[in-house]
């Protein structure tokens, strides 16, 4: 089978894709038109406006199907991922136990203004998500969720008042790149304290990726569909290789 692959819509490979997006117009068949002529300005062909609709004064919302010619060598792409440790919640408690000798000490929040704790929540309450335990529930954390709203300066004041072994910065809001911005932040903010190397940095968030959380600085970043068991695989994996020779 060939690596080089390209969009899926009715057949394999014919580069069928679907956009959607709002301009400031009201809508009209002419605002139809306007969207159709933009997204073949993008370099699509075959465009089709499928729908087209007002969603506020002075704004309209459009669904737009069009094809490309562009592939991709998915052989060529490297974006490793964070959930490389397979562990139960028992697995990771004993490996803890004899790894470390002693609880690992983990925070979460979602800091800056952002409200949302559903994702914070799933990965560390104690009922979890898809049926895997949160990590208030394992034996080998010690599990601190400050919840929403948090600041960056008072996050750091957190995990240098208590030890805290590390850190789960959760960011839902994307709006402006607030989520780039306030990762960031809590990353240099860290670094001036001196406890960067002190904890596992972890963000998250619907659209965190390991490549992004990286490039920021961060040891770790958990998308979509992350199960706390995963978190606490690599929090744990992690602390351990830092305590053993030649680890990170």
């Amino acid at each position: 089978m060939s690596n080089v692959i390209k969009p899926y819509g009715d057949a394999t490979n014919d580069g069928k894709v679907q956009l959607s997006f709002t301009l400031p117009i009201e809508w009209s068949e002419a605002a139809d038109e306007a969207a159709r002529q933009l997204v073949a300005k993008m370099g699509f062909t075959d465009v089709q406006v499928v729908e087209g609709r007002k969603i506020a004064t002075g704004f309209s919302f459009f669904v737009v199907y069009g094809s490309t010619s562009q592939s991709i060598d998915f052989a060529t792409i490297k974006a490793p991922s964070a959930k490389t440790h397979a562990m139960s919640m028992e697995e990771i408690d004993a490996f803890v136990q004899e790894k470390l000798g002693r609880k690992i000490r983990i925070a979460g929040a979602c800091i800056g203004t952002d409200a949302h704790t559903v994702g914070i929540d799933a990965i560390l309450n104690m009922k979890g998500y898809k049926g895997d335990y949160g990590l208030e529930r394992y034996h080998s954390f010690e599990t601190f969720n400050l919840g929403s709203q948090i600041a960056v300066d008072d996050f750091v004041k957190f995990a240098k008042d208590h030890a805290i072994d590390a850190l789960l910065a959760s960011q839902v809001v994307t709006q402006k790149g607030s989520d780039i911005k306030n990762f960031t932040a809590l990353a240099e903010l860290l670094e001036a304290e001196r406890l960067r190397d002190r904890v596992v940095l972890i963000c998250g968030g619907p659209r965190v990726t390991n490549l992004m959380a990286s490039e920021l600085g961060y040891d770790a970043g958990f998308g979509r569909g992350t199960v706390p068991s995963e978190v606490a695989a690599f929090v744990a994996t992690t602390l351990a290789g830092r305590l053993t020779p030649g680890g990170k």
